[in-house]
């Protein structure tokens, strides 16, 4: 390296600081008087609902009072009278109890007994099966 010329230092020097002050530690209110004191120029906000808990307690909102006019009732369908007895008709034909039934078609022994009581909501899949494992037409015309 002797005969290559003259040495010469070519980088930028570094400055290292401390990182940014976050939101928080801006507005903190030792910092806010110090710039206050060294003359800086602040701005301060009044938020309309700061500090309360007006958006949660304020009476009805608009969907709300939707909701509260609403009068129409709404309800699941069931299982019609005609279709419950078929499946009860059926059944007692064929002489399988409710469980047995359940079992042909993979099905748990409930939805057979809410099905004859008709508390259950309508599925043509579980119709289908029933139709097939009793040998019988359940939905439709006769």
């Amino acid at each position: 390296m002797a005969g290559i010329g003259p040495l010469t230092q070519d980088w930028e020097p570094v400055v290292i600081r401390k990182k940014a002050p976050s939101a928080a530690t801006k507005k903190d209110e030792k910092v806010v008087n110090a710039a206050r004191r060294a003359g800086a120029e602040i701005e301060s906000v009044k938020k309309s609902n700061a500090g309360t808990n007006k958006a949660a307690s304020s009476g009805t909102t608009l969907n709300t009072r939707k909701l509260d006019d609403e009068t129409e009732n709404l309800a699941h369908e069931r299982v019609p009278t005609e279709l419950k007895k078929a499946i009860m008709q059926a059944r007692m034909d064929k002489k399988l109890t409710q469980a047995q039934l359940a079992q042909m078609i993979n099905e748990k022994p409930q939805i057979i007994q809410e099905y004859e009581s008709g508390k259950a909501i309508p599925n043509q899949q579980i119709i289908g099966k029933l139709e097939r494992a009793l040998d019988t037409k359940l939905r439709g015309k006769k």
